[in-house]
């Protein structure tokens, strides 16, 4: 911002009447008319650039911002954008339930990769697109564990849990059988665009 006083223009002010600046309604149409404004709804576009929930080093996509965004988009259809390496099961499960309870079509357009918790949130799409040279990945939960041997068990069952849990949503999604995903999930599985 300047500090400075600068000149007032006031050349509108004393402009004839009868001179506008809106276009002839016939002005398009005669110099181009292949020429239309696009009609973009992107009041109803959700977008998923990020990790999944929060850490140290990056924002995130949270449950809680998805949950903001579908109360503002209403009971419209949603379109849901992702390039994300995934994260944080957790977060990724709750964006899924979210998506999977919202009343109108859930379109899931995976732009980039959804690796990992974000194809958790890309199992939520009514429909599931893929562009050209997208990536979908599974593979088994991931952890960090400290403490005893009974803690680092603990952890153990914790993680069987959550592949279980994936392996079902994998397998319901795909028409695959659970014992296919479970094996696809060992391999740590890239899917690209059939």
């Amino acid at each position: 911002m300047s500090l400075m006083n600068l000149p007032q223009i006031s050349a509108l002010a004393n402009l004839p009447k009868s001179l506008g600046f809106d276009k002839r309604p016939d002005a398009v149409q005669r110099w181009s008319p292949d020429l239309k404004a696009k009609s973009d709804n992107a009041d109803n576009v959700i977008t998923i650039y990020d990790d999944i929930g929060e850490s140290w080093y990056s924002e995130g996509v949270t449950a809680k911002r998805i949950a903001a965004a579908l109360r503002s988009i209403g009971d419209k259809d949603v379109v849901v954008n992702i390039n994300s390496p995934g994260g944080d099961y957790f977060e990724g499960i709750s964006i899924y339930n979210l998506l999977a309870q919202h009343k109108a079509k859930v379109t899931v357009q995976v732009v980039g990769m959804a690796a990992s918790a974000a194809s958790i949130i890309a199992m939520a799409g009514d429909e599931i697109l893929m562009g050209d040279g997208t990536f979908l990945m599974i593979h088994n939960a991931w952890s960090l564990a400290i403490g005893n041997r009974h803690d680092l068990k603990s952890s153990i069952d914790v993680l069987e849990q959550i592949d279980t849990a994936m392996a079902d949503l994998y397998a319901q999604r795909s028409g695959l059988s659970n014992a296919e995903i479970v094996g696809m999930m060992d391999r740590e599985s890239w899917i690209g665009r059939e």
